[in-house]
């Protein structure tokens, strides 16, 4: 095998520094170094690259266009090495880590009120919980457990079906009383707030009341149900999210129904993982948990408290 000749962690560390600060002396202070260390370091760099990273303006470092692009990547790589060696710092020989990536909102209104129980159960497995939007491929990512939203048929993937999910229509109080919506139809002249993984949500709402209208598509977008929620109790308009999401601000009159209807579809919430790693005991005990606190805690349930 071939040796690659790659820039060290050292060099990359005296550019990220050097970029933060804008400044070789400082940078130098931080890592112990001296300044013509550093200013060595950087230009070994744009050598190995072939372009420069810095320019001075007016006794000033500014980074190249080339810099930044490089700095961004820098600064994942670092990150990477330090999350691994805190990994391994961390590890003991009588504790195991479970990967889990779940929906954002998904996680914050749902799973982690079940984690403690879970920790409790088994102190001997840690979690290291991620957020992921969209459905993803859990080998690729390093990924042992995940919570998906969709049709439940993922290539190579053991899933289990946690819930269906009900979509309702929800503003805040005082926006829906200045805009008095009387009719599902009524809704279409309000401030229509969008999620971007489900840009055809509102559409499929009004369809499915034989309604249609040109605004269906119009609007704000957000990537997180979590933000959207937020704006929508601000008073930022009008929103279709998951009952399971907001049943706590619904019991507490924080946001309302801004019309009755639900829209039930073919998509719901699943459990999910690699089937060749049903086998793994935290992986069994992380899926048995889940799983009894789907049955004995479903949104039914919990939005008729």
């Amino acid at each position: 095998m071939t040796a690659r000749h790659l820039p060290s962690t050292t060099t990359m560390q005296c550019f990220e520094t050097a970029a933060r600060h804008m400044s070789f002396t400082r940078a130098a202070e931080e890592l112990s170094l001296t300044q013509s260390a550093v200013s060595k370091q950087v230009a070994q760099l744009e050598d190995y690259l072939q372009h420069k990273l810095f320019r001075r303006v007016r006794r000033t470092l500014v980074l190249t266009p080339e810099g930044s692009l490089y700095l961004t990547e820098v600064r994942k790589i670092l990150a990477q090495i330090e999350m691994s060696a805190n990994t391994i710092m961390t590890f003991s020989g009588h504790s195991e880590v479970l990967r889990v990536a779940t929906l954002p909102t998904f996680g914050t209104r749902w799973l982690t009120r079940h984690l403690p129980a879970f920790f409790d159960a088994h102190p001997r497995i840690s979690l290291n919980v991620t957020d992921r939007v969209e459905a993803f491929d859990l080998e690729q990512e390093d990924i042992d457990v995940a919570f998906f939203h969709g049709h439940g048929s993922w290539p190579n993937l053991e899933c289990h079906k946690l819930f269906d999910e009900e979509v309702v229509a929800v503003g805040a109080p005082a926006y829906l009383e200045q805009q008095r919506p009387a009719s599902a139809a009524d809704l279409a002249r309000c401030r229509l707030l969008h999620l971007s993984t489900r840009p055809d949500a509102w559409h499929r709402w009004f369809a499915d009341q034989q309604l249609t209208t040109d605004s269906s598509y119009h609007g704000t977008r957000f990537e997180t149900f979590q933000m959207l929620i937020r704006t929508v109790i601000a008073g930022g308009g009008v929103a279709l999210v998951p009952r399971l999401l907001v049943d706590s601000e619904l019991e507490s009159g924080t946001l309302v129904l801004a019309w009755p209807h639900v829209l039930r579809g073919p998509n719901a919430y699943y459990l999910v993982y690699p089937e060749h790693l049903g086998e793994l005991a935290k992986v069994r005990r992380f899926v048995s948990h889940i799983l009894a606190c789907a049955e004995a805690d479903p949104p039914a349930e919990r939005t008729s408290r």
